[in-house]
C-alpha cells in the first residue's frame, strides 16, 4: 500500500570545508616571504680617495700623470677625455659604449683585464660559497687598485644629464677601474671644450 503525504525530500546542508584553503595560503605566504628575504638589492661600489690624516693635500689630488684619464661630461649628451695633466692636455671628443670611450678605458687598463679574465677562470671551478666569495672580492680590488691601473677623474657639467653620469660610472665598473673620483668640473674645463673646436 503506497504512503500518503508524498515524499519527503532530504534537506542537505552546504558545507564547504577551507581547511585546504588556509593550508595553501599558507605556504604562499611563506614562499613569498623567503623569495623577498632572499633578494638583495644590486648597489654600485664607489672607491672614494682616502681621507687619511697623515696625507698632504698634494699627494691627496695628486695622480701620476701617465696614469690619470680625465673625463668631461657636457651638454646635449657629449664627452671628453684627456690623459695627463689639464697644461699639457690634448682634448678628444668622444662617444659612449663600446666604440667610445669603453675602448679607451679598455686600452689604458688592458693588463688589469686580464688579471680579471685569469681570476674569473680560477674561480669558476671552485664551489661557491662565503668564504669564496669575500676572497674572490678582495683578489678583485687588488688587481682592481694595483699599480698600472688608470686614476679616471670624472667631471659633469652643469647642463649634464643625471643618465649621463650613471653612463659614465658604468664604463668603470665595465672596464675594471678601481680609481675614480667624481670631481667638480671647472671654468677651466669648460674653456677646454669651447677652444676645442676652434
Amino acid at each position: 500500500m503506497a504512503k500518503k503525504g508524498g515524499s519527503k525530500q532530504k534537506k542537505m546542508n552546504a558545507r564547504v570545508d577551507f581547511t585546504p584553503m588556509v593550508d595553501m595560503i599558507m605556504l604562499l605566504v611563506t614562499f613569498f616571504m623567503l623569495c623577498t628575504t632572499l633578494l638583495k638589492p644590486q648597489t654600485m661600489e664607489i672607491t672614494m680617495p682616502s681621507d687619511k690624516e697623515d696625507l698632504q693635500d698634494e699627494q691627496r689630488n695628486q695622480a701620476k700623470a701617465s696614469e690619470a684619464i680625465t673625463i668631461l661630461i657636457g651638454e646635449d649628451n657629449t664627452l671628453y677625455y684627456f690623459e695627463g695633466t689639464p697644461e699639457n692636455a690634448k682634448l678628444v671628443k668622444t662617444t659612449y659604449g663600446k666604440n667610445g670611450i669603453r675602448a679607451e678605458l679598455m686600452k689604458k687598463n688592458a693588463k688589469a683585464q686580464q688579471k680579471v679574465a685569469e681570476l674569473d677562470k680560477k674561480y669558476e671551478t671552485i664551489e661557491v660559497n662565503e668564504k669564496t666569495k669575500e676572497d674572490y672580492k678582495k683578489a678583485l680590488s687588488e688587481i682592481k687598485n694595483g699599480k698600472g691601473t688608470p686614476t679616471v677623474v670624472i667631471k659633469a657639467s652643469d647642463k649634464a644629464t643625471y643618465k649621463n653620469v650613471i653612463d659614465v660610472l658604468d664604463e668603470m665598473q665595465i672596464c675594471t677601474i678601481g680609481k675614480y673620483v667624481i670631481d667638480n668640473f671647472t671654468d677651466a674645463d669648460q674653456a677646454m671644450i669651447d677652444n676645442l673646436g676652434k
